[in-house]
């Protein structure tokens, strides 16, 4: 097949250290609606997921559930395997860095770059991060704490293997200005251009046996393990057969990698050099997109805001589950995730638009031509003015696709979906259908309304593979078994005669209504830390002397307190407690934690609360009337 027609896209590996949410269904559902996109449009696909599975955090993990590290990983890398058939996810390959034949293939690299001369044993003393399983310079920490984390990282000194990064700084700068599209959107672009204005260091590529053996062995010296991301990031090349397999000297050169704003880092600048050592071509593409924020912060277990893709999916349906996360989110910058707009885009687009159009124009051909679609007669100016709508909502899709902006992709479909719906309006078929001298032109306006929701199917499809076919099933086309582009270049694809039947509504309207949970009542205990650990918090006493609710959020209150001291925090306490209620009453808040903003207030401080018997919060409070700015105990 000519190069030119293969497709490569791969999510990120996910870590199995959590269970899945939707910030990984988003990812994976942009590779589905490409891999579709593409697949329509006559190219050779293959569209691979997995998970990540190896490293500190996963040992810790598997021992604080009693499990090993392999059991532990089987279970968690299942949820992952599981959840994307029931997303309608297309993936043509599911990898685990556990499989045996990724073993091997980092093991192969691993061997081909030590050969090279690009990887050499020495001692190294640095911060360690554990939650990000690797080592930051000085001028990475941020008030001498992890970025992602907020945690001061361990000093450790020991001796490992390093791969020399830093000898192929000046090719990847040069590289990345020659290929502008290599790192995209632009801005992330910027960003690892912006690092490697400070001199690279080499990458620290081993962990010793002594505190780590979930790994896979460097194969020049069984007593070291290999670091995680130098493990992780070849599996990209594994899952296409790397180096004999006849998938990778088709697909590699094609290949496009969708990632998540927080690791641009391995995969714009370790990666590259990697390759590079290795004697491989760089990929074609970084894709990076931003976070779904929850009450304007990234979704974290410790703060409760995880979203899950399922719950969503089984209350709202998932083809409108699949439209919200790609229309509501700019591919690139950040989106806040809320139930209620998830709701007003089902009652909205879905079915006011979409849904009213094809209920509208089915039941009038079966009201008019008894469940035949008609034959047109000759076109006026009118009937011009929606096929070429058509025509444009065609080139728009497939520049769209390509430039990454899937918003603008489902806003121009809506644009053609409102063209057909004025077009019912300018031409009243019900006042056609009165006039027997008009009945050719009514066969004309309903032939086109037909056409009209052939080819809206064809539009949605890879966003909304369900509902597609629900639009086909109605206009007698269930017999189409792959939808093509090619399919859709002219005007008139639906025939004359086929039986058309009213189906159900395919977006009933929704209400929102916020469901209360119900405590958990599986007790699931954190991993231990030590006293000195737990010394570190600080625990006050405050008195409320201010409450308000936050504009434009239905969650959070601002909280005026005395804790030894006149401070403000922010609360997602809103929805269980009134501000009059919250005025002196006395609270306990954890002090020492770094102010943040929430809705553009800063909060220094946060408060305690737990689930509450019947639902809800309940504040942590006391029997006696504490001392505001006592330390708690």
């Amino acid at each position: 097949m000519n190069a030119q027609k293969v497709f490569y896209v791969t999510t990120p590996i996910y870590y199995v250290n959590a269970s899945p949410h939707i910030g990984h269904a988003y990812t994976t559902i942009v590779g589905d609606v490409m891999s579709r996109f593409y697949r329509m449009s006559g190219y050779d696909v293959f569209f691979m997921t997995g998970t990540d599975e190896h490293g500190d955090k996963i040992a810790e993990a598997a021992r604080k559930n009693n499990e090993t590290p392999k059991s532990f990983t089987d279970r968690i890398s299942a949820q992952f395997r599981n959840l994307w058939p029931q997303l309608a996810v297309t993936n043509d390959y599911f990898i685990r860095t556990t499989d045996e034949n990724h073993v091997r293939t980092v093991q192969y690299i691993l061997q081909k770059v030590y050969d090279s001369g690009d990887i050499y044993f020495g001692e190294y003393g640095g911060h360690y991060c554990v939650g990000c399983e690797r080592f930051y310079t000085e001028t990475e920490l941020v008030d001498g704490k992890c970025p992602d984390h907020q945690t001061e990282p361990e000093f450790r000194k020991e001796s490992n293997y390093f791969f020399k990064m830093s000898k192929y700084q000046q090719w990847l700068i040069g590289y990345i200005h020659d290929n502008p599209d290599f790192i995209r959107p632009e801005r992330y672009r910027n960003e690892v251009l912006a690092f490697l204005q400070q001199p690279l260091e080499d990458l620290c590529i081993s962990r010793p046996k002594t505190r780590l053996t979930w790994g896979i062995e460097i194969p020049w010296n069984k007593e070291y393990v290999t670091y995680v991301w130098f493990d992780a990031l070849i599996n990209y090349v594994t899952g296409i057969g790397y180096p004999d397999g006849k998938d990778f000297g088709k697909y590699w050169a094609a290949s496009e990698h969708l990632i998540a704003k927080d690791i641009v880092k391995p995969h714009g600048i370790y990666w590259p050099t990697m390759l590079k050592s290795a004697g491989i071509g760089p990929y074609k593409n970084l894709n990076v997109h931003g976070y779904w924020n929850v009450d304007a912060s990234k979704m974290s277990k410790s703060l409760g805001n995880v979203v899950r893709p399922l719950d969503l999916k089984d209350k709202y349906g998932l083809d409108a589950f699949r439209y919200f996360l790609l229309r509501d989110m700019v591919f690139g910058l950040d989106s806040s995730f809320s139930e209620e707009a998830l709701v007003q885009r089902i009652n909205s687009d879905l079915a006011n638009d979409l849904g009213n159009l094809v209920s509208r124009v089915v039941a009038m051909d079966v009201k008019y031509f008894k469940g035949k679609v008609p034959a047109p007669k000759a076109a006026d100016e009118a009937d011009r003015k929606i096929t070429e709508a058509a025509a444009k909502t065609l080139g728009e899709v497939e520049q769209f696709f390509r430039e990454l902006t899937f918003h603008k992709v489902l806003i121009s479909i809506w644009e053609f979906i409102n063209v057909a719906n004025k077009y019912i309006v300018e031409n009243e078929p019900w006042t056609l259908a009165k006039d027997p001298a008009k009945s050719g032109r009514l066969e004309t306006v309903i032939y086109n309304l037909m056409e009209s929701l052939r080819l809206t199917a064809y539009f949605v499809y890879p966003f909304m593979p369900d509902t597609a076919r629900k639009i086909l099933d109605q206009i007698g086309l269930a017999d189409v078994k792959e939808f093509r582009f090619d399919d859709i270049r002219s005007w008139g694809g639906i025939k004359p005669g086929a039986a058309v039947t009213r189906g159900e509504a395919l977006f009933p309207r929704v209400e929102y209504k916020k469901e209360e949970e119900a405590p958990s009542k599986k007790f699931e205990m954190l991993p231990e830390i030590a006293w000195d650990d737990f010394g570190k918090i600080d625990l006050r006493v405050a008195k409320v002397m201010e409450a308000e609710a936050v504009p434009k959020s239905a969650k959070l209150m601002k909280l005026k307190i005395d804790c030894g001291e006149v401070r403000t925090i922010v609360a997602g306490i809103l929805q269980d407690y009134k501000p009059e209620e919250m005025v002196g009453r006395s609270i306990v808040v954890v002090v020492n934690l770094k102010p943040t903003k929430l809705m553009g207030v800063e909060s220094r401080g946060m408060l305690l609360a737990t689930d509450a018997e019947k639902g809800g919060l309940a504040l942590v409070g006391f029997d006696k009337e504490p001392v505001p700015g006592g330390k708690v105990r």
